[in-house]
């Protein structure tokens, strides 16, 4: 299965359930960049339930900017505050000291373009998982593509209709099972037996 993908922000569970059943992945590179999407976003579990973590990005004049040239505000330290959320979110779980050191760098280093921290993001998680992490990246925008499955509205939360087979999570006695957060949820929380829940999922 060849697949199309955008680049978000810490993908969430069904586009990594995408790329671990995946013969080839290409990451879509050349759109136009949509606001109130997962791109400079994720959701996490938080003691008080479902919380957004986001990313701010500089505003341009220019109506269609590209996804690739977006840049990340760095007016005040998000990555701090992204970071602690996952500390209150996820300290106490089965796996979260065990890959604490693999992620922090994401939340110290300062990067200029929001898509090089998708990247960055993406391939620490592929590591951490044991997930081979071999892509393309595309040359030109197609509305329609052949010869892949499209999964790029997975960046689109409300396009997103993945169900997932639940699993423990650190808060779900309190607020009952979310469904397909961010792939820091199901890490920390299943550690290296999350490659195996990714590969039985299955996406509509």
């Amino acid at each position: 299965m060849n697949i199309l993908l955008q680049p978000t922000y810490f993908p969430s569970i069904s586009n990594f359930v995408a790329m671990a059943k995946a013969d080839s992945i290409t990451f879509e590179t050349d759109d136009n960049f949509q606001k109130q999407t997962n791109r400079n976003r994720m959701f996490i579990y938080s003691p008080n339930g479902l919380q957004l973590l986001n990313v701010p990005v500089k505003h341009s004049k220019v109506l269609h900017q590209k996804t690739r040239d977006i840049k990340i505000e760095t007016d005040f330290n998000w990555q701090k505050q992204h970071f602690k959320s996952l500390e209150a979110a996820y300290r106490s779980s089965p796996f979260f000291e065990f890959f604490e050191d693999d992620i922090y760098p994401i939340f110290d280093k300062k990067h200029t373009f929001l898509i090089d921290l998708n990247f960055e993001a993406m391939t620490i998680v592929a590591k951490c998982l044991g997930l081979a992490f071999d892509y393309k990246k595309t040359t030109e925008y197609f509305h329609e593509v052949k010869d892949y499955q499209d999964f790029r509205p997975l960046a689109i939360g409300k396009k997103d209709t993945s169900i997932l087979e639940s699993y423990t999570q650190v808060f779900g006695e309190k607020h009952g099972f979310i469904n397909n957060l961010s792939i820091l949820d199901l890490l920390f929380n299943e550690g290296r037996y999350a490659l195996d829940y990714l590969k039985k999922q299955e996406l509509k």
